[in-house]
Formats: C-alpha cells, sequence, structure tokens
C-alpha cells in the first residue's frame, strides 16, 4: 500500500500527489501539519531530513520529491509519464530541474503575499520578477504545437510545473507576455487532478499562523 506524507499547501507535495492521482493508484494520504508534527519522532523516522512530501510502498520509504517521481514511473510505468524520444526527455527533465533549481525559490520572496500577509522587501521582488521572468521565457521556447512539454501527454514536467506556474498571476505576474505557457496552464487546471489537490482557502488560513510565527523569529534574530 502507497502512503503519502504531505502538506497541501506544498508544491512538492502535490506534484507527487498529482502524479499519484493521474496514474490511478491506490494510495493513503497522510497530512502533516508544518507546525512541528514534521519534526516528531514518528515522521523523523520516515524522513530525518522533517521535510514533505515522503512516500511509503510497503514499508520502503522514498524521500525528495523528484526520487519519488522517478520512483513511481519506474515501478508503475502506465500510463507513461516521461517521453521516450532522448530531446524530448531532456525538455520534461529541463522543466522539472528549472522549476526545483530556478523557478520556485524565486517565488519564495511572495509567500507572504500569496497569504495575504505584509512584507517583502522591494530590491529582492525585483530580482526575483527578473529570475521568473526568465524562466518564463525559457519555459515558453520549449512549447511547441503539442499540448505538453515534449509530448502529446501529461508528463512529469506538467507535474513540477504545473504546480507553480499557474500561481504567477496570483502574486501579480501576468502570463499573458507567454501564449504557448498560458494556454498550457488553462489544459492544467481543467484537469479533474489538479482541482482535486488545489490548496482550499481553509488550507491557506490554517497555513498563514505558521508563516507568522516564522517572520517573527526571522525579524527578531
Amino acid at each position: 500500500m502507497l502512503t503519502l506524507y504531505h502538506s497541501p499547501i506544498s508544491p512538492n507535495s502535490r506534484r507527487v500527489w498529482i502524479t499519484l492521482l493521474e496514474k490511478g493508484l491506490e494510495f493513503e494520504l497522510v497530512e502533516i501539519e508544518l507546525d512541528g508534527e514534521q519534526l516528531k519522532p514518528e515522521f523523523l523516522a520516515i524522513n530525518p531530513f522533517h521535510h514533505i512530501p515522503a512516500l511509503v510502498d510497503d514499508g520502503f520509504k522514498i524521500i525528495e520529491s523528484l526520487a519519488i517521481l522517478d520512483y513511481l514511473e519506474a515501478k508503475y510505468p502506465t500510463p507513461a509519464m516521461l517521453p521516450k524520444d532522448a530531446k524530448d526527455l531532456a525538455i520534461a527533465r529541463m522543466v522539472q530541474l528549472v522549476t526545483v533549481n530556478e523557478l520556485l525559490p524565486a517565488t519564495t520572496i511572495f509567500l507572504p503575499q500569496f497569504l495575504g500577509l505584509p512584507g517583502g522587501d522591494p530590491e529582492k521582488i525585483e530580482k526575483a520578477k527578473q529570475k521568473i521572468a526568465t524562466v518564463l521565457k525559457f519555459f515558453e521556447s520549449l512549447l511547441d504545437d503539442r499540448p505538453y512539454f515534449g509530448s502529446e501527454n501529461l508528463t512529469l514536467a506538467e507535474a513540477v510545473a504545473g504546480t507553480v506556474v499557474p500561481l504567477m498571476p496570483i502574486v501579480g505576474i501576468s502570463l499573458s507576455e507567454y501564449p504557448k505557457l498560458n494556454a498550457w496552464c488553462d489544459r492544467l487546471i481543467a484537469r479533474p487532478t489538479w482541482q482535486a489537490t488545489e490548496a482550499t482557502a481553509e488550507d491557506i488560513a490554517a497555513f498563514r499562523p505558521i508563516v507568522v510565527a516564522r517572520m517573527s523569529q526571522q525579524n527578531s534574530g
């Protein structure tokens, strides 16, 4: 039995959740409250680095979302969520890694704004917007006449980038300059798996005091 330990507010968790749903797998969903539950011995026995998500498959523990996605693709290859062609596979992998290494770190500056909180250094925000624009332009260049990155079918690139890029308008970054990417986002948002895994207003409200407490600790430090 597959068990996913996750938080509904986390894009890292959501990419695994979406993949499990898209592959039609049976799994148990266990929410980890990020107010300290991730530091309890029970969860540290699964992931000693206290991060979510974590996946347990019949006692086998997998951490790090990209490793989890590779595991799911290898063990449950139908439907296939990675292209076979070398160039198309490279496109999918680039989208995954650029999202994790470039886009997601740049969006963290907007977390208070996403949660409806004040804050944010204007200079840091401007630098983040420049980095995000570079990523979005790059992604736009990778899309061709196919509906997904390097594929006619949904891939792990969508599971990863598709949990971050559609959030851009929420923090005031328009996708209007990227018509292919904008249409790609619309396709993803319309999918039942995206709708089923979207963070609710209650999820966001529950996460807000955790962020406020962290911001207070940083400011006092």
